[in-house]
C-alpha cells in the first residue's frame, strides 16, 4: 500500500482522534467529530459542558455527542462555562478586546434569564474599532469585572461535581480571577497586566483581595529569573501591558485530610493558583501569604525532581472529598514552553526557557510530592498526547478521569487503568483568527443537576476496524 493510502486509512478511523489530536505541526484535514468511542458500562454517565470558540459559547452535550443546550451569550475568554445544580449556567459574557477578559460574570437560569451579575470591579475603556463605513466605534468608559480564566462559587471548591458539595445558586461568595494594571519597577520597567484575585459576597461587595505583584518575593524566582522578567517580559502592544505570570486557574483548597491532620497550609478556605507563564502552582492563605508552592525550579528538591518539571500547567486543584484520590492534587501538565531563567539558543532572552513537546496528567500527594497516577504517552509516541495550552482534568465518582486535550477540542474519559472508554471530538469551529476548535475547560455533571431534561438513552459507540475503514470514493 502506498504511503498516501496508508495515511488515508489511518486518519479516517474514529480512534484516530487519539492520534490526530496531538499533531502539533501536521494536523489532518479530515477526521471524525462528535462521539467516537463510548462504553456506557465503563463510563460515568451524565452530561458534559464545554466552551467552544466564538460564536458558539457554552455547549452542553450528552455522552453520544448530541447537543442538548447551547448558551451563545456565555463566552470563553477563556471561560470556563459551568453548570450549577438546577440547570443554571455561569460564565463570562462579552469579551473585552483585545484583553483576555470578560466585562461581566453572569449566572443565568435554564431559559437564559439573568439571576446574578457582577461587573463593578474597575472602569475600563472599550476597544476602538472601525465599521465597514470607516466610522469609529467603541472607546467608551464602562464598568467591568475584568474576569479571566476562572472563578468559583461557594459550596464547591473546584467547580465540578463532588458528592455533598453543591455550589450555591441563590447566595454565597464568588471567587474571581481578574486583571489589574500596575507598574512595579523592581519587577519590570513596563506596565504589568497583573493578576488580581477578589472574593465577592452575593451583593457584589469585595470582601477579600490579593494582588500577585505584592508577593513576587514569595514566588521562588531565582536572581537569573528575576533578571529575565525585568529585561524581557513579554509585552503586548495592543494591551499596553505585560502578562508576566498568566494565572490561568484558581480554586479553593476544600476539605481535606492534610488540614484535618494539622497542616494549616491546606486550610479549606485557602486558594490554589496556577501561574502558567512561570511554571508555578501555589496556595495562598487568607492573610495573603503564599504558604505552599511548587516550581518554578523543579530541581530545587529531590521530591520535585522526581515529580519532574511541570510546564505551562492548567487547572491544578485538590481532588474534593468524596471522590477517589481525595486530597491529592490533579493537574494538566501541558508541556510546550514557559518559565523564566536560563538563556539558550531557543530562549535567547531567558523567557520560555523550559520546554517539552508532550503533555501529562498528574495526580500526586501535595505534602510528599509522591506521584500517585499519571497519564502520558511513551517517549517514542509522545506526539499522541499534546496540548500546549488550555486543557483540564476532572476526577469522577467512579474513579475515572475526564481529560480535556483542549488545543484541538478532544475530550476523553480514562479508567484508572488508562483505558479510553469515551472520546469526543468537538465539531465547533471558531470564526475569529486564528481558526480553532479549542476547548478551554470541560466538565461532566450528573443528570439530576439538570431537571429540565429527561436523561437520554445511552447508546454505545464502537469504532470500526482501522484496517478496513475507508471514505467511499466519489
Amino acid at each position: 500500500m502506498s504511503r498516501n493510502k496508508q495515511l488515508v486509512a489511518w486518519i479516517l478511523f474514529p480512534l484516530v482522534a487519539i492520534v490526530i489530536a496531538t499533531f502539533a505541526n501536521s494536523f489532518p484535514s479530515v477526521f471524525p467529530t462528535g462521539t467516537t468511542i463510548y462504553d456506557p458500562g465503563k463510563t460515568w454517565n451524565g452530561y458534559t459542558i464545554h466552551d467552544a470558540p466564538e460564536p458558539h459559547g457554552g455547549v452542553l452535550i450528552d455522552k453520544n455527542g448530541n447537543v442538548v443546550k447551547q448558551w451563545k451569550g456565555i463566552n470563553a475568554v477563556p471561560g470556563p462555562a459551568r453548570i450549577l445544580p438546577g440547570g443554571y449556567v455561569m460564565g463570562g459574557d462579552i469579551p473585552r478586546r483585545p484583553n483576555q477578559e470578560a466585562i461581566a460574570l453572569l449566572q443565568l437560569d435554564w431559559d437564559g434569564n439573568e439571576v446574578w451579575r457582577y461587573d463593578r470591579m474597575e472602569q475600563v475603556v472599550t476597544e476602538e474599532t472601525e465599521n465597514e463605513d470607516g466610522e469609529k466605534q467603541g472607546g467608551e468608559t464602562i464598568w467591568s469585572a475584568r474576569q479571566h480564566h476562572d472563578w468559583q462559587r461557594e459550596g464547591n471548591p473546584v467547580g465540578y461535581y463532588a458528592p455533598g458539595m453543591e455550589p450555591q445558586i441563590a447566595s454565597g461568595k464568588t471567587l474571581v480571577l481578574a486583571h489589574k494594571n500596575v507598574t512595579v519597577p523592581e519587577i519590570s520597567p513596563r506596565r504589568l497586566e497583573d493578576e488580581y484575585i477578589y472574593e465577592l459576597n452575593w451583593q457584589g461587595e469585595v470582601i477579600w483581595e490579593w494582588l500577585a505583584s505584592d508577593h513576587v518575593d514569595e514566588l521562588g524566582f531565582s536572581e537569573r529569573a528575576r533578571k529575565a522578567i525585568h529585561r524581557s517580559v513579554q509585552w503586548s502592544e495592543s494591551r499596553q501591558s505585560a502578562d508576566w505570570l498568566h494565572i490561568n486557574s484558581l480554586s479553593y483548597v476544600g476539605p481535606n485530610q492534610w488540614f484535618d491532620d494539622g497542616d494549616e497550609r491546606f486550610h479549606p478556605d485557602n486558594v490554589i493558583f496556577s501561574a502558567r507563564a512561570a511554571n508555578i502552582i501555589g496556595i495562598i492563605d487568607r492573610g495573603g501569604s503564599v504558604v505552599w508552592r511548587l516550581g518554578p525550579d523543579y530541581t530545587s528538591t529531590e521530591a520535585s525532581k522526581q515529580l519532574g518539571q511541570i510546564i505551562g500547567q492548567h487547572n491544578p486543584h485538590i481532588i474534593p472529598a468524596g471522590l477517589p484520590g481525595a486530597g491529592n492534587m490533579l493537574v494538566f501538565d501541558n508541556g510546550g514552553s514557559a518559565g523564566y531563567g536560563f538563556a539558550d539558543p531557543a530562549a535567547p532572552n531567558g523567557r520560555d526557557s523550559v520546554r517539552r513537546d508532550f503533555s501529562r496528567v498528574l495526580e500526586f500527594n501535595p505534602v510528599t510530592l509522591e506521584l500517585v497516577w499519571e497519564y502520558s504517552i511513551g517517549a517514542t509516541e509522545k506526539f499522541k498526547f499534546f496540548s500546549h495550552y488550555v486543557s483540564n482534568a476532572q476526577r469522577l465518582p467512579n474513579g475515572n478521569t475526564l481529560v480535556n486535550e483542549g488545543s484541538d477540542g478532544r475530550l476523553f474519559e480514562l479508567t484508572p487503568g488508562k483505558e479510553i472508554v469515551w472520546e469526543y471530538m468537538s465539531p465547533f469551529i471558531g470564526t475569529r483568527e486564528p481558526i480553532s476548535r479549542r476547548i478551554f475547560r470541560a466538565y461532566h455533571v450528573p443528570y439530576d443537576w439538570i431537571p429540565q431534561l429527561t436523561p437520554p438513552t445511552e447508546t454505545a459507540v464502537i469504532p470500526p476496524d482501522i484496517s478496513t475503514f475507508r471514505v467511499p470514493s466519489q
